[in-house]
């Protein structure tokens, strides 16, 4: 039997509960030993709850003191890159959290430090990982569609901030963009074959703010004085790539709709497709417009999502597997993410280097 591979994660807040969920279901191939949070309290009761024998308040000290095979990095966003590079500095293999970084600027540093250190550095876009991305990709990839050139991605809440840190550009980078547009934005590349972007147009609002009436609220982490409410209620905007495909995405923490909604449409030559929350294909056959759903649930499911997503990582770093969310990834989402902010900025058309 293979040792086991020795496992830390850094940032112990609700994402890194499904991190130890997955290396846990690997019980036979790996191993978290060590954990960290700059809260004390936090990871203490972390590392009791989950049996880990280490828990720390500086990664430098845990990286230092462990030798660490992979470690996860599940801090807000703008520890990111700090915390990543120290970890592939200490020749451990990375998963870091989405948004890869607070910038492309922050992003690229982290993509050279893996390669400086010849580790992975994979990027948590674990909509990759859903069986919804599964069976869209493959009807994708055998041409049903034919070729691809627009994409609709939608990501709205009508009163969806979580608040605590991500309501704080400071911490977060960004409001409902960075954090809930990047998973839409970086599936539809994922669905068309990982185009670059060369260009991106946006707008972004904050009329509002965190006030909202009351209501239905999704997920909501701790809260206190220290943070403010400085990002977006809502961003939009068209991106174009190198293949030809444009995206239309737009994102909302607070939208004055009727429900929160999530949808992915893909247009191609042949056909077109909807995530919503099934999938529903749109055809031409047989001089016939034909509208076709696959047998089974074709609905993202939660169940074994961020599963997937850890045991992926780990035959990464045992196998030596291909990577399905790499740092290029990260680097060219983060491209989009500062286009979309700065073209909102300018008032005008971004290039996209």
């Amino acid at each position: 039997m293979k040792e086991k591979i020795k496992v830390g994660i850094i940032g112990t807040g609700n994402i890194s509960t499904f991190h130890m969920a997955g290396y846990k279901r690997l019980s036979d191939r790996c191993e978290v030993v060590a954990v960290c949070d700059i809260d004390e309290e936090k990871v203490t009761a972390f590392a009791k709850k989950h049996d880990v024998p280490y828990y720390y308040t500086d990664y430098n000290k845990m990286l230092s003191a462990h030798k660490l095979d992979a470690v996860s990095v599940c801090t807000w966003n703008s520890a990111h890159k700090d915390a990543t590079i120290a970890a592939l500095n200490s020749k451990a293999n990375v998963l870091c959290e989405k948004p890869m970084a607070m910038n492309t600027a922050e992003a690229l540093e982290m993509q050279k430090a893996a390669k400086r250190n010849g580790k992975l550095l994979m990027i948590g876009f674990v909509r990759r990982f859903g069986n919804d991305a599964k069976i869209l990709k493959s009807f994708i990839d055998n041409g049903t569609l034919g070729d691809i050139y627009y994409a609709k991605a939608t990501y709205l809440r009508r009163s969806g901030c979580p608040g605590g840190w991500f309501k704080d550009i400071r911490y977060a980078g960004g409001g409902p963009l960075i954090d809930l547009g990047v998973h839409v934005i970086d599936l539809v590349r994922y669905l068309s074959d990982t185009p670059k972007p060369v260009s991106a147009y946006g707008a972004v609002y904050d009329n509002l703010g965190p006030n909202r009436a009351e209501g239905p609220k999704g997920y909501v982490v701790e809260d206190s004085s220290k943070y403010v409410f400085s990002v977006e209620d809502m961003a939009t905007g068209l991106v174009r790539f190198d293949n030809g495909l444009t995206m239309f995405v737009e994102a909302s923490f607070n939208l004055n709709i009727k429900q929160d909604t999530g949808v992915i449409e893909i247009f191609g030559t042949k056909g077109g497709a909807k995530i919503d929350p099934g999938i529903e294909f749109y055809l031409d056959i047989n001089g016939r417009f034909v509208d076709v759903k696959p047998h089974g649930d074709s609905a993202l499911s939660f169940t074994g999502l961020f599963e997937s997503e850890i045991e992926h990582f780990t035959d990464c770093v045992i196998n030596k597997t291909p990577c399905r969310a790499t740092a290029e990834d990260g680097v060219m989402v983060m491209k989009i993410i500062d286009a979309i902010y700065e073209s909102a900025k300018l008032k005008k058309e971004v290039r996209i280097d």
